[in-house]
């Protein structure tokens, strides 16, 4: 039985099984640290029985009026432990954080623009494509990516999740 709780310091040395993934982000221990301090109820810890860490999700609240959002940060399973609805769950705890403790508009996250298998979960989650951000994901070849939202209930008219037709730039983000 998986049981979820909040990430904890010690979790840092504990998760290599889970970013060792290539699609996974693995972030500086400033930025971790930075997520636990200010969005403790938003880093949540999937365990396993034996305790073994079978995924996160790291997530935060930003913007201002009607740009009041839930972010996803980062949301990953480790491979021995996905397609059993994780990840559906860590995003459901996410969204429930964002909409009743921060009473956000929606929740928002980035996606590689060739991360299929990444796009087709988050639609299926009832994610929409909002905007395509070009090269969003810097380096040698640089890569565009999606930013895909969700409408929370303070959103009734889903007015914040009507796709833009237009591609932006990364400086023409708000956050």
């Amino acid at each position: 039985m998986t049981s979820t709780r909040p990430f904890h310091m010690n979790d840092l040395f504990r998760f290599n099984n889970v970013n060792l993934d290539i699609l996974t982000e693995t972030f500086n221990m400033p930025f971790y640290l930075q997520y636990m301090s200010r969005w403790p109820e938003l880093f949540t810890v999937a365990e396993a029985p034996d305790n073994s860490i079978m995924g996160y999700m790291l997530g935060k609240s930003e913007g201002r009026e009607r740009l009041w959002h839930g972010h996803v940060s980062a949301v990953t399973v480790a491979p021995l432990y996905r397609r059993l609805g994780l990840a559906k769950m860590l995003m459901e705890d996410l969204e429930g954080t964002s909409a009743n403790v921060y009473n956000a508009y929606f929740v928002d996250l980035f996606v590689r623009s060739s991360n299929s298998l990444a796009i087709s979960m988050y639609e299926k989650f009832g994610y929409v494509r909002y905007r395509r951000v070009l090269g969003y994901y810097s380096g040698d070849d640089p890569e565009d990516a999606w930013d895909m939202r969700k409408a929370l209930p303070r959103d009734s008219h889903k007015q914040s999740v009507i796709p833009l037709d237009k591609p932006v730039l990364p400086e023409d983000l708000e956050w």
